[in-house]
C-alpha cells in the first residue's frame, strides 16, 4: 500500500509546534533538537527510552548466527551485534491501522 503523499520534513513540524504553541521556530526547533538527544542519551545509558503515546526505543542484543550469501550460498558467520528498534505503542499502532474485526 504505497501512498504518493511525502513525509512530514522537520521544518513542516518546527512550524506546526510553534504555530500550536505560539512560539517562536528557533524555540521550537530547539525542543525537538533536545527531544531527540534526549532519546538517543537515554537509550545509549539505560538501553530504552519511550515516546509517551508512540512507542519505544530499546536496544537489543543480536546474538551471533550462521548466515548465507545470497548470491554465492556459501555460509558466512554473523557476528554478534546491538541494534536499536522502535515498538510502536498499541494504542498508536490501532489508531494508524486499526484491528480487524473478526
Amino acid at each position: 500500500m504505497a501512498t504518493s503523499k511525502k513525509p512530514i520534513t522537520k521544518n513542516q513540524i518546527v512550524t506546526h509546534f510553534a504555530k500550536k504553541f505560539e512560539l517562536s521556530k528557533k524555540t521550537a526547533s530547539s525542543i525537538i533538537d533536545e527531544m531527540a538527544m534526549l532519546a538517543t542519551n537515554e537509550t545509549k545509558k539505560t538501553g530504552a527510552f519511550t515516546f509517551p503515546g508512540i512507542g519505544k526505543l530499546v536496544l537489543v542484543k543480536r546474538q551471533a548466527r550462521v548466515g548465507r550469501n545470497p548470491a554465492t550460498g556459501e555460509q558466512i558467520k554473523i557476528p554478534a551485534k546491538t541494534v536499536v528498534k522502535m515498538r510502536i505503542a498499541k494504542a498508536c499502532k490501532e489508531a494508524i491501522v486499526p484491528p480487524k474485526k473478526k
